[in-house]
């Protein structure tokens, strides 16, 4: 089979598509996907350079976290599904465990589809499941303009939030309100604050999803309303911080910390059913949208990975095969 294959950690230069080995036959719960389509995310960037290698059994040279498919081996042979991976998705064929697939919606091609798993059951999980979010709270996403920071806008809009953004740019902030953005902030100096609690009158607000890190930390401290929550998903901002204990011991402050590229096939599945049984119809009702920008060929995918890293991006970056 045709594969993306890192040569060697590096720039996109050391990316090809090349014939590999095709994966085992499935066996247990396993099925054999026919990937049609993978989205690129900013870990894969970081995969490239030798800095975040997948888990133990998975290849560090062929990246890939998402994909959208065809079930060609085990399970119903022909199904559309979608899913998240601890690496290998950006290849012809990948083995994966059927309770982690979630169904393609009709409305949605390959590409659409493959925009989803990873920013859409990330964000779920983070807002809802860990943070318990409710109806009539305000959300606050740093680089809204993401594939993760759109998928968490729409959800949270469709089901009854306010929600704030922020973006380095006015005009991916005046792109998002196109999905229900509120209220819109540009950050050039990583100040916001004194803005977040002016627009939320003094209270602040209820849950922040943070993509950034560091360098956004005390500010996201001082944001938080009382018995707020923030949860970390990105470190594009730096992984190392100072703050004043005393502003989370005053707002009773719940700071979480998720990732789910590591997380066993059981919390995988979890999250995914989660996400289906919550957002799915909403999807093919077409209340919410894939968030996808720009599709390129396998054999682009130095040129994807150059135009991922540009920041230029709005949304997601596909890979067709």
């Amino acid at each position: 089979m045709r594969a993306i294959y890192i040569e060697e950690f590096g720039g996109p230069e050391n990316l090809e598509l090349r014939e590999v080995p095709d994966p085992p036959k499935p066996t247990g719960t396993q099925v054999l996907i026919k990937v049609k389509a993978a989205a690129l995310n900013r870990a894969d960037l970081l995969q490239r350079k030798g800095l975040y290698p997948p888990p133990a059994g998975y290849s560090p040279n062929i990246p890939g976290m998402e994909f959208a498919g065809e079930i060609a081996e085990g399970g119903t042979v022909g199904q559309r599904v979608m899913g998240i991976t601890a690496g290998e998705a950006q290849a012809e064929y990948l083995l994966a465990d059927e309770s982690t697939l979630a169904y393609i919606p009709d409305n949605l091609t390959f590409s659409e589809a493959a925009a989803i798993p990873e920013a859409f059951i990330t964000a779920h999980d983070a807002i809802f499941t860990q943070c318990e979010f409710k109806a009539g709270e305000t959300l606050l996403v740093h680089a809204v303009g993401s594939g993760v920071g759109l998928a968490a806008l729409q959800m949270a809009k469709v089901n009854g939030a306010n929600v704030i953004g922020t973006s380095r740019t006015a005009d991916k902030l005046e792109r998002c309100r196109e999905f229900g953005l509120d209220e819109g902030i540009v950050v050039s100096d990583a100040k916001f604050a004194d803005v977040v609690k002016e627009m939320t009158g003094g209270k602040g607000v209820d849950v922040i999803l943070d993509l950034v890190g560091a360098s956004y930390f005390s500010e996201n401290l001082a944001s938080l309303a009382v018995k707020g929550r923030l949860i970390l998903v990105g470190l594009t901002g730096g992984a190392t911080s100072e703050f004043d204990l005393r502003v989370a011991l005053h707002k009773r402050a719940k700071i979480i910390g998720t990732v789910l590229r590591g997380r066993s096939i059981k919390e995988k599945a979890e999250a995914t059913r989660l996400f289906v049984e919550h957002t799915i119809a909403h999807i093919e009702s077409g209340k919410i949208k894939p968030n996808l920008d720009r599709v390129f060929a396998a054999a682009d995918v130095r040129e994807a990975h150059e135009y991922l890293e540009s920041n230029e991006s709005f949304g997601k970056v596909v890979l067709e095969f």
